[in-house]
């Protein structure tokens, strides 16, 4: 086991990853850029290093910054939570290079199933049903409106090393289609680096499941169950639940067992997401994406299993072998999750400024990830997330009655937050009743 990890993340990961290595007797650094020397993480750590002025580019994106911090606190691992450099194969070939262990899986995962047109050309290879993609890049203007009227209107323009909801556009019309993929290449180079785009067909009626895996270096794989992740904005997700309560346990077995064999077919050896397109008009499962981190709702599972995901995934980079064997992995109840934003409910904008007061809900069955106190002035630079309110009940509706609850107790004053709109969504006929799909927020 390592005796010393350093953290390359702010916020509530970087609070929760903390955590868990405080619990498995490790030594943290928690990096820092120049704006964030009162965050929480920084005051937890057992040292910190700051690596940067307060833009990502300049602190929490600079590799040698962040390698050369490991260095100077002699720090064996690096943990990238997620986000930043979480699915970057260059800094974990950086941090080999270094000899500096990294949190994560290999080098060739995270470029295979990084990369999401090869991840689906694998995944198809593993027998996963999938939606063919059009390869922009490949493509004239006249193939592509050729291939997209093969198709048909709705098809989704995606980033193919994009990711968290971006670099995505639906696109349902021919107008729109030729300067959608300029704008969205253009955002792609400068937010991913690779201006590589593809086209796939739009399900008009899907749910977005994804599966729990986590994989050792020795060829074990189990997986913690499906998340459903359906209720999103503009493709970013906004509350997440498990079990998904719209599927039969025939087809809950399915897919989790495909995730299953998708991460041995690619010697997957890390905790991990495979992400579905439930089409719940013909109830046929689509390969999507494999996210190579941990995940923002891996919470949901862990109420779920009383499974620390964060100890696996740090145990199986040691190179541990899983003392878990599927068998063992017992399913309890129902978990919903709420992202809790510093943003305008109604229009998303980013509303930093500062928490003047801030009180987290409390009782049975409810959990609060989150990074902020009162005093704390929200920074303008980074992902708006401040919390996540997490709760565990008998069922579907015990849960929904315990969210409120605990929604209803949070209390953060001095800055705008979405919490009214997760509680319009909790209190919804559709969303109780399940009769919804990935456009529930768009019609709201």
């Amino acid at each position: 086991m390592f005796k010393k990890i350093l953290i390359a993340n702010r916020g509530e990961i970087a609070v929760r990853i903390l955590r868990s290595c405080k619990e498995l007797g490790i030594q943290t650094v928690c990096v820092h850029s120049t704006a964030d020397e009162s965050s929480l993480h920084v005051k937890l750590a057992d040292e910190s290093v700051c690596i940067g002025p307060a833009k990502p580019g300049l602190s929490y994106l600079n590799i040698p910054a962040i390698l050369s911090a490991a260095e100077i606190t002699g720090a064996e691992a690096i943990h990238p939570g997620f986000g930043f450099l979480s699915e970057n194969a260059d800094f974990a070939a950086m941090c080999k290079k270094w000899n500096v262990e990294f949190v994560g899986p290999s080098i060739e995962c995270i470029k295979s199933m990084g990369d999401k047109i090869l991840s689906k050309e694998i995944a198809k290879a593993a027998g996963l049903p999938v939606l063919e993609p059009i390869r922009v890049n490949d493509l004239s203007d006249k193939e592509i409106i050729e291939e997209v009227d093969k198709m048909k209107f709705p098809v989704l323009i995606k980033a193919s090393a994009g990711g968290g909801g971006r670099g995505m556009k639906r696109i349902d019309s021919h107008d729109d289609l030729l300067p959608s993929i300029s704008r969205l290449k253009t955002e792609a180079k400068i937010g991913f680096g690779d201006d590589t785009l593809f086209i796939e067909k739009f399900i008009t009626n899907p749910r977005h499941v994804e599966v729990q895996i986590l994989a050792d270096k020795h060829g074990n794989v189990v997986h913690l169950g499906e998340r459903d992740c359906t209720v999103q904005r503009r493709f970013q997700k906004v509350i997440e639940e498990s079990p998904c309560p719209v599927i039969t346990e025939e087809k809950r077995k399915e897919v989790c067992e495909s995730a299953v064999h998708l991460a041995k077919h690619v010697k997957y050896d890390s905790v991990g997401t495979v992400e579905y397109l439930y089409d719940q008009d013909s109830e046929q499962f689509y390969f999507m994406e494999m996210n190579t981190r941990i995940q923002v709702e891996h919470p949901v599972s862990e109420l779920r299993t009383g499974i620390d995901l964060i100890s696996q995934q740090i145990r199986v980079a040691s190179g541990l072998e899983l003392t878990i064997e599927q068998k063992d992995i017992v399913f309890h109840g129902h978990s919903i999750e709420c992202r809790i934003n510093a943003e305008d409910p109604e229009t998303s904008a980013p509303c930093p400024g500062e928490i003047v007061h801030y009180h987290r809900p409390g009782g049975i069955g409810i959990r609060v990830d989150d990074f902020i106190y009162s005093g704390y002035v929200v920074p303008p630079f980074y992902d708006s997330m401040l919390a996540k309110v997490i709760v565990h009940g008998q069922d579907r509706e015990a849960c929904l009655v315990r969210m409120e609850r605990a929604l209803d107790e949070t209390i953060i004053e001095g800055i705008k937050t979405n919490k009214n709109l997760h509680l319009r969504i909790l209190r919804d006929s559709s969303f109780r009743g399940n009769n919804y799909s990935t456009n529930f927020l768009t019609k709201k």
